[in-house]
């Protein structure tokens, strides 16, 4: 069996996978209720397995990943130890996301701009807001495709409307001379998208708001607000996330020269789905000036399957365990 993971900032899921990488069962854990990957690796695996990858939220350097959202270090040779000596291999969680999108069938995804058909082995960009903005690149090394690790999701802010910098200027002084794309695209950014697009209409928060985002997820209730079209504040706020995620999907596609298409991930993306489709994303995304005509060959989808970093996982152990038993 091989033993595949999705290590969030908020949640954990692992599964069990055949050699072929077939889902055979899987769980979800709260992370906040165990003190350590391994106390739900315990909890989860009943016996010996082939191999393991785990998706991680952090970057991971030397086989250790400390977790950005999370208090928890994951050493891979510990888990080892764990599983009895397996092979275990930590990605982090946009590689495993990225690999896992290479399998996932066209039903999985929404498709917002079709694209001219790249050739096989074309570079692909993923990126996924959810309690963070990951980031990642797939590229063909001539035999298969690889993921590469990024922290992109920390790179500056960069505002492109008179709007825009005055969104950078007020999260400036909410969170520090550094602001990253992060604090825009993420769960906690469109809290703080709200606060900026409500103090910036100058409307009192009406009191059936007020209600909600006291007593529910603050972010959830927004972003249904937004859809439901019934707070001008959460409207805009969602049409902000909207537009800055295809200017930042655009930028993406651009560092790596994605002529194989942009993937948006993540756990926000297929629940704002009908935000992402009005089409200010796509515009967003092909402003790119010169190579605006470039830009609307490349495909952009987003991913609706939320074990893609799960299935990501799965097939690198299985590709690695193919390899080994090559003559």
């Amino acid at each position: 069996m091989i033993l595949a993971g999705d290590i969030g900032g908020t949640k954990t899921v692992l599964g069990l996978f055949d050699s072929e990488a077939r889902l055979v069962r899987d769980q979800l854990f709260h992370c906040a209720e165990f003190p350590s990957l391994e106390a739900i690796v315990a909890r989860f695996v009943p016996g010996p397995v082939a191999g393991a990858c785990f998706g991680v939220a952090g970057p991971v350097v030397d086989g250790v990943a400390r977790i950005t959202n999370l208090p928890w270090v994951i050493d891979a040779r510990v888990l080892a130890t764990q599983l009895g000596g397996a092979p275990v291999t930590l990605l982090n969680d946009l590689q495993a996301t990225a690999l896992g999108t290479l399998v996932l069938p066209p039903e999985s995804f929404a498709v917002l701009q079709a694209q001219a058909t790249p050739a096989p082995t074309a570079t692909i960009a993923v990126l996924a807001p959810g309690t963070g903005l990951g980031e990642a690149v797939v590229v063909h090394d001539g035999v298969r495709f690889r993921a590469l690790p990024s922290e992109g999701g920390h790179a500056d802010f960069a505002p492109n409307t008179d709007e825009e910098v005055a969104l950078w200027r007020y999260l400036r002084g909410r969170h520090g001379a550094h602001v990253s794309y992060e604090r825009v695209l993420s769960g906690n950014g469109i809290g703080d998208l709200y606060a900026f697009c409500r103090a910036e209409s100058g409307a009192a928060e009406p009191a059936w708001l007020t209600e909600q985002l006291a007593h529910g997820d603050r972010n959830a209730v927004i972003a249904t607000a937004a859809l439901a079209g019934t707070d001008p504040a959460c409207v805009r706020a969602l049409e902000l996330f909207a537009a800055i995620l295809g200017a930042e999907a655009g930028n993406l596609a651009l560092r790596s020269l994605a002529i194989g298409g942009v993937v948006i991930g993540g756990g926000i993306p297929p629940k704002i789905l009908p935000a992402l489709q009005t089409g200010a994303l796509v515009a967003r995304f092909d402003a790119k000036g010169r190579f605006a005509d470039l830009m609307r060959t490349i495909g952009v989808r987003v991913a609706l399957d939320p074990k893609a970093s799960l299935y990501g996982a799965a097939h690198h152990v299985a590709a690695d365990l193919a390899s080994k038993d090559q003559p």
